[in-house]
């Protein structure tokens, strides 16, 4: 009796040794559900290019009180390189209100066209930058001092039965070379609690930078999935506000707003209707006045160049360039564009 109990524990142990292999084998762990890091860190600054750049630092100083940080000029194969740009010489000049940073860029050789007089605010090379002030009455009534040229009819407040926008009061302008600029202002409970508290400061800082998309899902696969923004509010606005704000009659628009984890958030307008808008043009340069280039920063630079290839973006610059020096306050980066032609400067830092 005893050998036959024997016998019989020992094909168990045979038959689990056979088993456990293949079990194992079969076996996979499941994937690691962590989240990825994002592989934008921040928004650093939103660039502009413009023709007469002490023309445009009158502007944006003396009218809408932003500070220079620095005025370099550089030339040389690196940034032509960078930007695509044969033969240039650029003078640069980083600009802050608040904690955020705006950088003109004049191409002193060679000069860009004109941005269309015919350019809407619906078409998708339309950008600009969000100023918040602490008193619209107050900003709009600077501006008109100041004789600058409307966008929109007048300030518009947005209105209550839309809970993400109603209250927000807004306003459409342009700066010297013709780029569309906004001021806007929030109510009480609403936009970034930093724009809330006591100041005698009228304009304040840079809340976000506003780009027209065709496709709000197309642009997500990119800037959410693949950069790592997070979506931090969405709203579908309409009405006679919002067509007399962005100038577009029957405008009814999908506003879908991104942030890194720090500098200013980045803003999809999907127009919904009406949809005639017109695609940025394909030989678009970055001495063009109506290009715009939105600086990221990363410390994952190959992983950038790796997924942006992989969503085959189309770069202006399609690999890192290391640059002589941190003139420009960066030593490594490279230009892309988003699946509306919007560029995307990433940086290394």
């Amino acid at each position: 009796m005893k050998q036959v109990k024997l016998t019989v524990c020992l094909w168990l142990v045979l038959a689990v040794s056979l088993w456990l292999p293949t079990a194992f084998a079969q076996y996979s762990p499941p994937p690691d559900s962590r989240p990825q890091a994002p592989l934008v860190e921040a928004v650093d600054a939103v660039g502009v290019t413009v023709d007469d750049m002490d023309r445009s630092l009158d502007f944006y100083t003396k009218v809408l009180s932003f500070e220079v940080v620095s005025d370099v000029e550089v030339y040389g194969a690196p940034y032509e390189q960078l930007q695509g740009v044969f033969g240039l010489r650029m003078r640069v000049v980083r600009l802050r209100l608040g904690n955020e940073f705006l950088e003109l860029t004049e191409y002193l050789a060679p000069k860009g066209r004109p941005i269309p007089v015919d350019s809407r605010s619906n078409d998708r090379w339309f950008q600009h930058v969000t100023i918040i002030v602490s008193d619209m009455d107050r900003a709009y009534a600077w501006l008109r001092q100041h004789k600058v040229q409307h966008a929109s009819t007048g300030p518009q407040r947005l209105p209550d039965w839309n809970p993400n926008a109603g209250g927000i009061k807004a306003f459409y302008f342009k700066d010297p070379d013709g780029h569309s600029l906004e001021v806007l202002w929030f109510p009480p409970g609403k936009g970034d609690p930093k724009w809330q508290g006591p100041t005698d400061k009228l304009f304040l800082g840079i809340d976000h930078t506003a780009i027209v998309v065709s496709n709000a899902e197309k642009s997500l696969k990119l800037y959410r999935d693949v950069l790592g923004f997070r979506v931090a509010g969405e709203s579908e606005n309409s009405g006679t506000e919002q067509e007399h704000l962005n100038n577009v009659s029957g405008a009814r628009l999908r506003i879908t707003s991104l942030r890194a984890a720090s500098g200013p958030g980045i803003e999809f307008l999907e127009y919904l209707s009406p949809r005639n808008g017109r695609p940025r043009p394909a030989d678009t340069q970055a001495n063009d006045l109506w290009h715009w280039q939105t600086r990221l920063t990363t410390s994952e630079t190959t992983t950038a160049l790796t997924r942006l290839r992989a969503r085959k973006s189309l770069f202006v610059s399609p690999h890192f360039i290391t640059l002589p020096d941190a003139t420009l306050g960066f030593t490594q980066g490279f230009l892309a564009r988003d699946p509306d032609g919007h560029v995307m400067q990433l940086v290394a830092r």
